[in-house]
């Protein structure tokens, strides 16, 4: 019987959440929420009522083995899928592709970030079960799209097709984060639901899509078909990834192939972009400060705080700020800067990798 499998995409480096998000240690691995677990520990403990921890695969960068190993010891090294550089999510989602292929051609993958947060999560396991089922023996390509609570112009939206009683939908189309006037109007029309980024195909169906739509890469990660589950298979991907081209699933795949279906996500949930993201879902004060730090707020509001015990954090007259030390870093900026943070980090660089 085909069974279901699970990839976690764990190689970001969570430039939007620097200081505290560092190259040697992004905000997947961080217990982001204060609850004991980090984000992709809290992302693999969500799929266990949906595949067996040993059919969990995690993509990520080589330098975060270690971090993986340490916070996920139940995985073996098989299941910790190991990129020597990043080449988008085309490449994360064609390595264990074809490497499940391998082992199982009739399975199920579930394709994942690892630092999105879900809330009611006996609904998300219902939502990823009926596109399950679907996906099952079928050329479907199928996401999970989730319901928008306002005009969004940080993530992907979704249109499709309205057909009440059938719940996975034809998808008319993608767009990638439009302008405030354009996802108003998807807001408004009710006819577009935001991308999480979560997908759920067939193993035969995705390679058969890598085959049509990305076969460059298809062929690069086919060709070690006999080295994966051996002692040969990283020093193949070493080289598969410095033949591969950087390109999204969304844009490689996703908006080119003609059966993409959508499952709407009634869930609660946030991919976590940015600190005004994490903003909108901590507990706030009255005056809608989230204060995760031992601090004295005069006259403040809207604004989120974050430091060591150990350091005082004093603030008058401020309205929608980060205020934040990490290390050896303090951050003053608006809470909604997160265009900005790319520029902050390189600029940062100048002075001395230690602050990056």
């Amino acid at each position: 019987m085909a069974q279901n499998y699970v990839v976690i995409m764990a190689g970001g480096i969570g430039s939007r959440f620097w200081p505290y998000s560092r190259a040697t240690e992004p905000k997947q691995f961080l217990d982001v929420l204060g609850t004991g677990r980090s984000l992709l520990q809290m992302t693999f403990d969500r799929f266990l009522n949906l595949a067996p921890a040993e059919n969990i695969y995690i993509v990520t960068n080589k330098r975060y083995y270690d971090i993986v190993k340490r916070q996920l010891p139940e995985l073996t090294d098989d299941q910790i899928l190991l990129e020597p550089i990043g080449r988008n999510t085309s490449a994360a989602v064609a390595y264990p592709a074809f490497k499940i292929k391998q082992r199982d051609p009739n399975g199920v993958m579930i394709v994942a970030p690892s630092d999105h947060v879900v809330f009611k999560e006996n609904i998300f396991e219902d939502n990823l079960k009926t596109a399950i089922k679907s996906a099952k023996g079928s050329e479907k390509l199928i996401t999970l799209g989730i319901v928008p609570t306002r005009p969004e112009t940080g993530y992907g939206y979704i249109q499709y097709h309205s057909s009440p009683l059938k719940k996975v939908k034809k998808v008319k189309t993608f767009t990638e984060k439009p302008e405030l006037e354009l996802a108003k109007k998807f807001y408004d029309s009710g006819d577009f639901v935001w991308n999480a980024g979560i997908f759920i195909w067939s193993i035969d169906t995705i390679t058969k899509a890598f085959q049509k739509h990305l076969e460059d890469i298809a062929v690069i990660f086919e060709e070690g078909a006999e080295l994966y589950y051996t002692d040969k298979e990283q020093a193949f991907i070493d080289e598969a990834y410095a033949q591969c081209k950087s390109i999204s699933i969304d844009y490689g795949i996703m908006e080119k192939a003609s059966d993409v279906y959508m499952v709407k996500g009634k869930f609660d949930w946030s991919d976590l972009g940015s600190w005004d993201s994490l903003h909108e879902i901590r507990d706030k004060d009255e005056n809608e400060n989230v204060v995760d730090a031992n601090a004295i707020l005069y006259n403040s509001k809207n604004c989120y705080v974050k430091g060591p015990d150990d350091t005082l954090i004093v603030a008058q007259d401020l309205d929608g700020y980060l205020v934040t030390k990490s290390d050896n870093v303090i951050l003053i900026c608006k809470k909604d800067a997160e265009k900005k943070f790319r520029e902050f980090l390189n600029d940062a660089k100048t002075k001395g990798e230690e602050f990056t």
